[in-house]
């Protein structure tokens, strides 16, 4: 009896050894997975203003009839996030609350860029809570940006420099606009195409 509950104890042990190698295996493969795998990014697209460029100043016109400049200085002013959506795009409807979220917490001023027609765009605003932003509805700047597919978003500094840009649906590409910014390059794209080199 004894010798069994011996044998049994050993038999243990070396079970939990084994798990515990196993473990810091895993955990260093998944180390290792986490430097290889590119982080999700917004998608940068060809057309448009390139990154690091000044953005063309647009006189534009808000739903409520505000006069408002897109583009150019804004002195004292936060980083602006223009936010390209349509009441038709089901991609939009989702990001929308995380757009909201994620400026709040970045502190970065949110404008709302649409084109469809007038009562189409209040019932938008009026669904999801956008009468505290600017909200601008006509062609014009989607067509100065180039803008082709939505949800679109273009991140400005105070002096209208364009500081990343790219094709957004979910708070990680939105958060990739600034990280992008921070680390100086002009998306997450190009950071990962500089890393790829050092992981071969």
């Amino acid at each position: 009896m004894l010798t069994a509950l011996l044998i049994s104890s050993i038999f243990a042990w070396v079970v939990i050894l084994a798990l515990v190698v196993t473990i810091l295996a895993l955990a260093r493969q998944v180390g290792v997975l986490h430097i290889r795998v590119a982080p999700a990014g917004a998608l940068t697209t060809a057309g448009g203003p390139a990154v690091g460029a000044k953005a063309s100043v647009l006189p534009a016109t808000t739903l409520d009839g505000a006069e408002v400049m897109i583009g150019g200085a804004a002195p004292g002013s936060a980083l602006r996030l223009l936010m390209f959506v349509s009441a038709t795009c089901p991609l939009c409807k989702n990001l929308i609350p995380m757009a909201k979220s994620f400026a709040r917490d970045e502190r970065v001023q949110l404008i709302f860029v649409g084109d469809d027609d007038v009562p189409t765009q209040r019932a938008m605003i009026e669904r999801h809570g956008l009468t505290g932003y600017q909200f601008i509805n006509g062609p014009e700047v989607g067509q100065a940006y180039e803008v082709g597919k939505l949800p679109f978003a273009v991140l400005l500094d105070a002096d209208g420099v364009i500081l990343s840009k790219g094709l957004v649906n979910s708070r990680e590409h939105l958060e990739s606009l600034v990280v992008a910014h921070e680390m100086g390059v002009r998306s997450v794209q190009d950071y990962i195409d500089g890393l790829k080199p050092e992981l071969a």
